[in-house]
């Protein structure tokens, strides 16, 4: 069986760009922290199925969560950065990210105790315009990168991207890896199956189909991830439009038994032991 990248983008779900939307000012208030219950469920699902994943933990729940960040690694799995504050990169400068990546990558491994190589930004907001953002992370001491959506998308996407491992960046000896979010190939265009908002709206055989199309097919890993707040059906449900509310709460409840499925159907691993 080919083995594919499980990821965990660990934040809150205030943190989640279309909570922070649709909430408005209220998402900017004092919200309580759920996630480490749910972080738990998820690291039970991965022990039950012998598998393990990389989580990429953004650094303000790693300066109020350090144990459970270590209680992730003890259990096997990689830590990787997902940035400090949640802010998107295109929305900052090069020294305003390297400022961000570099306090995160200080906080992850003081916690820890190991070194951080993996990066994932928030709403996979590096596009072509943020190319510099590979040279940062490179001198910041990162060796891949797994930020691109090869897919068309309202807030972001690069349908044109590679859809498989590949080098982003080079500075001498030294490179930098993308490791894209998983797609399938249907009617000429690159579909998500990557997980996500997608994975809760569409039926569990749809991403059945999809990550069989690319191992079976392709004989090749593909990237999943998800979020603690999407196991977690219970979190607050303040006032915002129905469109805010139905991108952010849709499939909740039945997200938990998906990645069970999945889980018990394909093999599961570290984007940093695949590559």
């Amino acid at each position: 069986m080919i083995t594919n990248a499980f990821s965990v983008d660990v934040e809150e779900y205030f943190h989640a760009a279309i909570f922070r939307k649709g909430a408005g000012a209220l998402s900017r208030g004092t919200c309580q922290s759920r996630v480490e219950r749910s972080v738990e469920l998820l690291l039970a699902l991965l022990a039950r199925h012998r598998a393990h994943g990389t989580f990429f933990v953004l650094g303000e729940v790693c300066r109020t969560h350090p144990q459970m960040v270590r209680n992730i690694a003890a259990q096997g799995h990689e830590i990787a950065s997902h940035g400090d504050r949640h802010q998107n990169v295109n929305e900052q400068t090069p020294e305003e990210f390297r400022a961000d990546i570099r306090v995160s990558k200080r906080l992850i491994e003081d916690a820890v105790g190991e070194r951080v190589v993996g990066y994932r930004a928030p709403n996979f907001s590096i596009g072509v315009e943020q190319s510099w953002a590979y040279r940062v992370l490179l001198e910041e001491g990162f060796t891949y990168d797994s930020s691109c959506y090869p897919i068309l998308h309202d807030r972001y996407g690069q349908p044109h991207a590679p859809r498989f491992p590949y080098e982003v960046w080079r500075d001498g000896a030294a490179s930098l890896l993308e490791f894209p979010i998983g797609t399938a190939r249907f009617a000429g265009l690159n579909v998500p199956i990557g997980g996500g908002g997608y994975s809760r709206l569409m039926p569990l055989g749809y991403e059945q189909w999809g990550i069989g199309r690319v191992n079976q097919g392709e004989q090749r890993p593909m990237m999943f991830y998800t979020h603690p707040w999407e196991l977690d059906p219970d979190q607050p449900r303040p006032p915002m439009a129905w469109h805010h509310r139905f991108r952010h709460y849709v499939g909740l409840r039945g997200h938990v038994g998906k990645l069970d499925r999945l889980l018990s159907e394909f093999r599961f691993g570290t984007a940093h032991q695949i590559l």
